[in-house]
Formats: structure tokens, C-alpha cells, sequence
């Protein structure tokens, strides 16, 4: 068959509005409120940033990373394996073992890496990886890269993911979901797909990219939400880009397991280290974590004080208890003309489109920080009101 002509596909993406651009920022500026400079010396008020917990900015993580990149350099030079392995990755490692209340944790340079590894090593042809529908595409990657068989269920339907594993009980290997779904904020079932998963004998992988320093009481995320062990859920996988405000990832479990990801896991084997740099700002940003709770404290209430306000204006949000607030427009031209109404009012709140979510769940994607101000959360919600009321007015 002839392959279509690359102008031609991108010239489609146009026309159905799925054509995506990058935007280049150019400078943040951090004094209590998350702002940032587009290139071109436009401030605007970000509202589409993982920075849950306000210090991808902080200084004294910027600090931490310019102390130890005089000290060891910008780079690792190799991977783990070879010679790549620093003592700030293995303090790193140690830290985020106590921090998540597990035997060890090896870290990955990407979340994307570090499902790609979990999967991939853990299951084999012929055996049965089980998704959640919205999983994160790294995961659905990682079970089509295993050659396992691959199944997805209705999202966040336990009933389904256990009739799926009854089905294939001999063959299950992995049961894989994110602990909170990336575009649409609500919380997976965890202590019900711990049951299913310990029952089929099945490793349970939780991706907790972004309840990892936001949720449960103490920050642990999801897991510590729901109160589950090591022994329920023995697979924990987390980015460190996001609440931690750095960059990579990790996997924490027990030793044995750590041990045969180091052995196993391609994406870890085969690329290079982490940057020493990073995982010292990494420390010092768990060390922050734990040491300043009102940060978890302050995006929570500023998610209730956006939740409440939009119910007031009635704009239509998920159900979502999280700092990810999705706004559901239906179309991917509504999501881009919404997207240019707050970029005029002076709002970055990115429109999400097919095939992140599915066809007719465009949205725009709002997330909450500890470095929001009241009066930026207030403030959005009212230009959010004026784009239902122009809404309401055209479906009239």
C-alpha cells in the first residue's frame, strides 16, 4: 500500500483540528504565584503545569543541583551499569525507598522508561498484561512491547478486570492502572484491583506519576491514600517531574524485585544515567516534601476553592477530588477556541484532544498549585463562566 504523503497527514490534522504546537516559554516567575514569560515577553498565569507542590522554582532546589553539578559535572557519561551510577543516585534510591515505606527503589530516567521496563520485564509472551481503558500510554506501550497478550477493561470497572483475569487466571502476569488518571483527576479503585490481582497471583503495577506527594496523609499518594502495603500493591512507579518538581522516575518494591528490574529491565539497562545534578535536586526536594506538608495542604484547598466556584458559575467539572480539574467541551474546536479565550484573558490552560482522550471528551486540562494565588483561582473560574454562557448561547 502507498503511504500517504507526510504533508498530506499533517495537513488532515489540520483541518480536524488535532494539529498540535509547541509553545516556547522563556522564563518563570516565582513570587508566590505560578506565572511564566512566553517567548515574546507575554506573562501569563499557567494553569496546565504537574507542579502540584510549587518547586519546580524553589531555590533551594536550584541550588542543590548547581552544588553538585560543580562538584560532578552535568552529566553522567554512562548507564547505570557501566559507570553512571552516582553516590547522589544511590542516597536517591535510599530516600525514596524510606519515603514510599519500601525495601529499595531503582530510578529510571523517564516515567515513560520506567512502565516500559516494569511492563516489559514482568510479563512474557503468552501471558496476560490487564490495563485500565484511560491507562497512561506508557503502559499500553510497555504491554504491546512485551508481546504478552493484552487486554484493557472498562475504566475504573473492577468487575470487569475480574472477569478478565478468571478468564486467563493461569496466564495473568500483570495488572497495571494509574493510581490517579493523568487527564481526568479521579482516583483508581486500588484497594478492590489489590484484592483481584493478589487472588490471580498477578503482579499489581500502580503508576502514581501524580498522586505521589499530593495525596494521602503524609503525601505517599495513592497507595497511603487507601492505606495499602508493599504486599498489596508490589509495584509502585513514580515521576519525580511532577510533584518533586525535577525530572525522572522510579520504581520501589521489594528487594528481590528491585534486583530483577536492574537485571531485566531494558530501558534501564541500555541508556544513560540520570544526571547526578538532578537526583541531588530530587533530594532536596523530597527532603521539602516532607518537611513543608502545607503545600499538600494548600493545593487540596485551593482544588476545593476551584470546585466550588466553578459549581457556583455552573461549569461542568469531572469528578475529581485531585489538582487535575478537567473542563469536558466535546469538541476539539470548542477545546481550541476556549484555549485562545483564556490565552486573550491571560490564562495558559492547554486544550487536550484525541488521541490523549478520547473523540468527543475534549477538554481543557486545569491544574491546581501551591503557587496559585485565591485571586488567580478565582479569577479563572469567572472567565471559565463566560465561556459556558457563550456556549449555552450557541447551542440556543
Amino acid at each position: 500500500m502507498k503511504r500517504q504523503p507526510l504533508d498530506a497527514t499533517l495537513s488532515q490534522l489540520e483541518q480536524q483540528h488535532l494539529k498540535r504546537r509547541r509553545t516556547t516559554v522563556d522564563a518563570f516567575v516565582e513570587h508566590g504565584n505560578r506565572v511564566m514569560t512566553m517567548a515574546g515577553g507575554r506573562t501569563l498565569v499557567d494553569f496546565s503545569s504537574n507542579d502540584y507542590l510549587g518547586l519546580a522554582h524553589h531555590p533551594a532546589i536550584a541550588a542543590a543541583m548547581s552544588e553538585c553539578a560543580a562538584r560532578c559535572g552535568a552529566g553522567s557519561g554512562a548507564s547505570h551499569l557501566v559507570t553512571g551510577h552516582g553516590v547522589e543516585h544511590a542516597r536517591l534510591e535510599e530516600e525514596l525507598a524510606a519515603f514510599t515505606g519500601r525495601e529499595r527503589a531503582v530510578l529510571f530516567s523517564t516515567g515513560y522508561m520506567a512502565n516500559l521496563g516494569v511492563i516489559t520485564a514482568l510479563a512474557g509472551r503468552g501471558e496476560l498484561v490487564l490495563l485500565d481503558r484511560l491507562s497512561h500510554a506508557s503502559l499500553i506501550d510497555g504491554a504491546l512491547l512485551s508481546g504478552a497478550r493484552f487486554k484493557r477493561y472498562a475504566h475504573a470497572d473492577v468487575a470487569a478486570a475480574e472477569r478478565a483475569l478468571a478468564e486467563s487466571s493461569e496466564d495473568a502476569a500483570v495488572v497495571a492502572t494509574d493510581g490517579v488518571f493523568s487527564m481526568d483527576g479521579d482516583v483508581a479503585p486500588l484497594r478492590q484491583l489489590a484484592r483481584a490481582a493478589k487472588a490471580h497471583r498477578a503482579w499489581l503495577v500502580v503508576d502514581d506519576a501524580h498522586g505521589l506527594g499530593v495525596l494521602g496523609a503524609s503525601g505517599r499518594g495513592s497507595l497511603e491514600q487507601f492505606g495499602l502495603s508493599c504486599d498489596d500493591a508490589p509495584v509502585l512507579i513514580g515521576t519525580l517531574g511532577k510533584a518533586f518538581g525535577s525530572f525522572g522516575a522510579f520504581v520501589a518494591g521489594a528487594s528481590d524485585l528491585i534486583e530483577f528490574l536492574i537485571q531485566k529491565a531494558r530501558p534501564y539497562i541500555y541508556t544513560t544515567a540520570l544526571p547526578q545534578p538532578v537526583a541531588a535536586a530530587t533530594r532536596k526536594a523530597l527532603e521539602l516534601v516532607q518537611r513543608e506538608p502545607w503545600r499538600r495542604e494548600r493545593v487540596l484547598a485551593l482544588t476545593a476553592r476551584f470546585k466550588k466556584a466553578a459549581g457556583a458559575a455552573a461549569v461542568a467539572l469531572a469528578d475529581s477530588n485531585t489538582p487535575i480539574q478537567p473542563v469536558v467541551l466535546g469538541s476539539s474546536e470548542a477545546a481550541l477556541l476556549a484555549q485562545q479565550e483564556l490565552l486573550e484573558a491571560g490564562f495558559w490552560v492547554v486544550a487536550i484532544r484525541p488521541p490523549t482522550v478520547p473523540k468527543g471528551s475534549e477538554r481543557l486540562r486545569i491544574t491546581l498549585s501551591a503557587a496559585h494565588s485565591e485571586e488567580q483561582v478565582d479569577a479563572l473560574v469567572e472567565h471559565l463562566s463566560r465561556i459556558h454562557v457563550r456556549q449555552q448561547a450557541a447551542c440556543e
